[in-house]
């Protein structure tokens, strides 16, 4: 039933046998249908069913039920509700009935009333996520179970910590500074569990590669975290230097967005009322020495712009009628006339060579321009008239050695005049 349900998430042609990370999933479907047994439906219904498993499951003396006692310890719930919240955990293998008609947990379902108890206690503290992790890895380490993705979500709840402490400090804000460091106060006897923790892994000489280079990450994590605090109290210094006491009170700018902090909207409204305007009245506040620093600064950029000559200089007459340099043609031509005299097919080698390098390269370019066609060619001048030279280029893909004229090596290819062109095979 599964496998249709699984490739309507998958790319098409992939099925689900050949993805991995499925596998260890698949073949924990009992304890996955135990836990989406007990949250899928509305929250009301969600809560019911934790509500009579915790309490089915907190009766360690007497861990068997009968209908009679099950109904005797709800009679705060209607009976129909119950009977159809009992139902739900007894056919979803969360709930079991002996050969005496007793209820009592499966082992499925205790193992997610433990894992759901041991949730709520670190609930009632700061950062569970860490404390769940460090207590969960502590408890994989006592049974030699400790893996790598178990320290891989440590490691990222670590650096988690570590950008939500830095971005507390870059925001500069005082209030978010202390929430944060009470915060890693908090987390304090964490922190320490998890490095007796790595310290007993790394000393290990035979544990796992993956494990041993993800446990030294964490120390590195570890180690951010525990100069985080240096970091606050330097941001807090910084913030008490510049902090303002509001005449002999004793009250500070800091006291005041404390006790505005606490307000509620209406009271802050009320506040605001008539204090703020679309376009304040700003009085001039400026006494006798404020307006004379100003006349000095003013005078003196008078001064300062009277002093430099900014004056361009007159224009000069350019000469008319001078004509623009001319493109030097003469190979080009040349080379024309050599092509137009060709008597047969010639060698590339040959066509192009004479005075090195640079105008063999320069007619080699030009032969690539012959081969776009005679269409490509302007109407008239020297460039047009070479490209209507009745001559193909054939190049070729190998080499050929030349060894003289600065040439080492060149395509092989030929010029080939058309009227002794090989007529094309049939």
């Amino acid at each position: 039933m599964t496998e249709p349900f699984l490739s309507d998430f998958l790319a098409p042609g992939v099925d689900p046998d050949e993805v991995p990370e499925l596998a260890a999933l698949n073949s924990a479907r009992p304890l996955l249908d135990a836990f989406i047994t007990l949250f899928r439906g509305t929250e009301a219904e969600v809560l019911m069913r934790l509500l009579v498993l915790r309490e089915i499951g907190r009766e360690a003396d007497a861990p068997r039920w009968s209908p009679d006692a099950l109904r005797a310890r709800f009679t705060y719930l209607d009976p129909v509700k119950l009977e159809t919240v009992l139902k739900r955990l007894r056919d979803n293998a969360l709930l079991a009935i002996g050969e005496d008609g007793q209820y009592h947990l499966s082992d499925i379902g205790r193992n997610a009333v433990a894992a759901i108890a041991m949730l709520l206690r670190f609930g009632e503290e700061e950062d569970a996520e860490l404390g769940f992790l460090t207590a969960q890895l502590a408890g994989l380490q006592a049974v030699g179970g400790v893996t790598a993705e178990s320290l891989g979500h440590l490691l990222s709840k670590l650096n988690d910590l570590t950008w939500h402490f830095e971005e507390a400090i870059a925001s500069g804000s005082e209030f978010r500074i202390l929430d944060a460091r009470r915060r890693l106060s908090a987390n304090g006897r964490w922190l320490e569990r998890g490095t007796d923790i790595l310290n007993k892994l790394l000393a290990d000489p035979e544990v796992d590669f993956d494990i041993a280079r993800i446990a030294q990450r964490i120390g590195l994590a570890q180690s951010r975290l525990a100069r985080v605090d240096a970091a606050f109290q330097r941001a807090l210094n910084k913030i008490e230097s510049q902090r303002v006491t509001l005449g002999g009170s004793g009250i500070s700018s800091s006291d005041v967005a404390a006790w505005l902090r606490r307000l509620d909207i209406a009271t802050l409204a009320d506040l605001a009322e008539g204090g703020l305007a679309a376009v304040p009245d700003l009085p001039l506040l400026a006494g006798g020495h404020e307006l004379l620093d100003r006349a000095e600064t003013a005078l003196g950029d008078d001064k300062a712009r009277t002093a430099v000559d900014a004056t361009l200089p007159p224009p000069d007459s350019s000469p008319v009628g001078t004509a623009p340099d001319a493109e030097d043609l003469a190979m080009l031509e040349h080379f024309t006339h050599r092509l137009e005299a060709l008597p047969e097919a010639r060698p590339l080698q040959y066509v192009i060579a004479g005075g090195g390098f640079a105008p063999a390269s320069y007619r080699l370019s030009l032969l690539a321009l012959l081969a776009d066609g005679e269409d490509a060619s302007p109407v008239d001048g020297p460039i047009g008239a070479f490209m209507r030279l009745p001559l193909d280029v054939r190049f070729g893909d190998e080499l050929v050695l030349v060894g003289k004229d600065e040439i080492a090596a060149i395509n092989a290819g030929e010029v080939v005049p058309r009227a002794t062109a090989l007529p094309a095979q049939s």
